[in-house]
């Protein structure tokens, strides 16, 4: 193979390292096309194009998160990983370990951890790789690797994620909530709801927000209630898909533009925790990006009408 054709079969790797570490789809995607750049630039062909690569997408990143987090301790509203539709690297292998690691759960344990920590256990962790190839990945020793990844699993022991196993059980509460959704349905909603369900919204300052954070069956269905069944009188649209690896749903307006992603976390048969990507700047990926204040503005009349 030659070089552009060698990048192509790893770029799916490369991707998804770059996506766990960093928490964005278009970082990613830049961290990736700049390793690229250097690999195509590189006058020798290295002994393992695969652990080259590696090691390029994994310390672009690492300096990308570094500057990010400034970002980030700055992001107005609570801040949720930028949607993920479909994760292009499949390892049959190591599917449950790729699957947890994707789910916004997991990279929101992530971002508790140092840039370093975060590198080395995304690779050990969801894509087995070797002590010494993440030490040439990370710039440490093997031993300093071990210690990294010691540290971060103590981090991320107490928070990790749980998940309803059965996918199918976990599609067929989806149907249930977003079919009460659509109808308004507070019971329906209600019964589907952890008593202590979470749902938190990222609208970043630039666009308008379900809540920032709400708790509570009662307060949450009631919320989901009020909202979604005026949405779809402005002819906004829900598209059932799967999202970071979890049940959810893209919202489209009456011109299939994306307006939000939300996403579903599922245990014992119930819903945990809502999530809600409303914020454009990380929607772009997911195709043309809705007004999210004239649709607003929309609801607000259509709810007046309604008094």
């Amino acid at each position: 193979m030659n070089k552009v054709e060698e990048f192509e079969e790893l770029r799916p790797l490369l991707f998804s390292i770059a996506y766990r570490i960093l928490g964005s789809v278009t970082e990613a995607e830049d961290a990736v096309q700049e390793a690229w750049l250097r690999f195509d630039g590189s006058s020798t062909l290295p002994t393992s194009v695969k652990a080259f690569l590696s090691t390029t997408v994994t310390r672009i990143s690492i300096d990308v998160l570094r500057s990010a987090r400034v970002r980030r301790e700055k992001y107005v509203g609570p801040w949720l990983p930028e949607p993920l539709l479909d994760d292009p690297y499949q390892d049959p292998a190591r599917s449950a370990e790729l699957a947890d690691s994707v789910s916004m759960a997991a990279l929101l344990l992530l971002e508790r951890l140092s840039p370093l920590e975060r590198s080395v256990f995304v690779l050990r962790e969801a894509f087995g790789f070797g002590f010494d190839d993440i030490a040439s990945a990370v710039g440490r020793s093997e031993q300093a690797c071990r210690q990294l990844l010691v540290r971060a699993r103590r981090h991320m022991h107490d928070g990790r994620p749980r998940f309803d196993a059965d996918r199918r059980k976990q599609q067929e509460l989806a149907t249930r909530f977003f079919d009460a959704l659509s109808k308004g349905d507070v019971d329906g909603l209600r019964e589907l709801l952890a008593a202590d369900v979470q749902m938190v919204g990222d609208g970043g300052g630039k666009a308008p927000q379900l809540a920032r954070a709400i708790s509570g069956a009662e307060n949450v269905a009631r919320l989901l209630a009020s909202v979604f069944p005026l949405l779809a009188r402005i002819d906004v649209t829900c598209e059932p898909h799967e999202v970071n690896g979890q049940p959810g749903a893209i919202f489209r307006d009456r011109d299939g533009k994306v307006l939000h992603a939300l996403v579903l976390d599922v245990l014992d048969s119930q819903i945990q925790t809502i999530r809600s990507v409303i914020n454009p700047d990380k929607l772009g990926h997911l195709g043309p990006v809705a007004d999210a204040w004239a649709i607003d503005g929309e609801w607000k009349q259509a709810r007046r009408r309604m008094k």
